[in-house]
C-alpha cells in the first residue's frame, strides 16, 4: 500500500471508529507500529487527526445530514447563489454536484433558461424537475443516503461521458492549498466532474475557508472561481486570489 493510500485508511478507520491504538491499525495495515506512529505524527502536525498516548483521536464534526446542513448558513448560501446565476447562459452544458449551496442556485434558474444539468444530486433534480426548458440528466450509482447523491463505480463511469462547459463545485473545505471534504466517494465524485469540465467554480460559504477535511479532492488552484458572500479585498481572501483564482 502506498503512504498516501495508507495515510487515508487511517484517517478513514479513525473518523470512522472515533479513536483507534496503533496496535489495531498496525494489524488491519500489515505494517510496524513504528510506521504507524509516524503517519499519526504526520497528520497530527497536518491537525487532520489528533495523536494521543497509544494511538489517535478523530476531530472531524459530526457530519449533518443533508436536511440539517441545508438550512444552515441560508441566507449566505442565497447571496452566492445569486452571484453564480451570473455566469450561466444559454446552451451550456453543466455539472451541480450534491452541494447545499449549489440547490440554493438551482431554485432561482430562470424559466427562460435553456441549458443541460448533469448531477448526482436528487433535490436538484427534483427542483429541476419540473423546469420548462432544462434538460437534466441524472447520475445512477448508489445512494448515499445522508446525502441524497448518488456514488460510485456506476456515477464515475457516467460522468466520464460528458464534457462541461462550467462544474459548479459545492465547497466542503478549502485551504490555498487543497480543496477536501468528508467523505472519500463525494471526493472522488467531485474530481472525477473537475477533469471533464472546461471551467470549475466554487460555491463557498466564508466558514468553509482556511479548514480542512479528511480527503483531498484536489489542487485548489484548479478552481477558475470562487463565489461567495466574503468580500474580495480581505486579507483572508489574498491568499485566494494569489493561487490566479477569479473572486466573485
Amino acid at each position: 500500500m502506498l503512504k498516501y493510500d495508507r495515510l487515508q485508511t487511517i484517517l478513514d478507520i479513525t473518523n470512522r471508529e472515533g479513536s483507534v491504538s496503533f496496535q489495531t491499525l498496525s494489524k488491519k495495515l500489515s505494517v510496524s507500529e513504528d510506521t504507524i506512529r509516524r503517519d499519526i505524527k504526520e497528520l497530527n502536525d497536518r491537525d487532520l487527526l489528533r495523536a494521543v498516548r497509544g494511538g489517535a483521536h478523530s476531530i472531524v464534526q459530526k457530519k449533518y445530514h443533508y436536511r440539517d446542513r441545508e438550512k444552515a448558513g441560508l441566507e449566505q448560501k442565497k447571496i452566492i447563489a445569486q452571484k453564480a446565476l451570473s455566469l450561466i447562459k444559454d446552451d451550456q452544458v453543466l455539472f451541480f454536484d450534491g452541494g447545499t449551496s449549489i440547490l440554493e442556485l438551482t431554485k432561482i434558474l430562470p424559466k427562460d433558461l435553456k441549458v443541460t444539468i448533469i448531477t448526482n444530486s436528487f433535490p436538484v433534480a427534483s427542483v429541476i424537475e419540473d423546469h420548462p426548458l432544462i434538460d437534466i440528466i441524472f447520475l445512477g450509482g448508489r445512494l448515499y443516503k445522508s446525502a441524497f447523491t448518488t456514488f460510485g463505480n456506476t456515477t464515475l463511469e457516467s460522468i466520464a461521458n460528458f464534457k462541461a462547459d462550467l462544474y459548479f463545485l459545492g465547497v466542503c473545505s478549502i485551504t490555498p492549498e487543497n480543496l477536501s471534504c468528508n467523505y472519500q466517494e463525494d471526493a472522488e465524485t467531485k474530481r472525477a466532474m473537475m477533469k471533464q469540465s472546461v471551467r470549475i467554480v466554487g460555491l463557498c460559504t466564508s466558514d468553509k475557508f482556511d479548514t480542512e477535511s479528511s480527503f483531498i479532492i484536489d489542487k485548489t488552484k484548479k478552481l477558475d472561481i470562487i463565489v461567495t458572500e466574503h468580500e474580495s479585498t480581505s486579507p483572508q481572501m489574498r491568499k485566494y486570489i494569489a493561487q490566479g483564482i477569479e473572486l466573485l
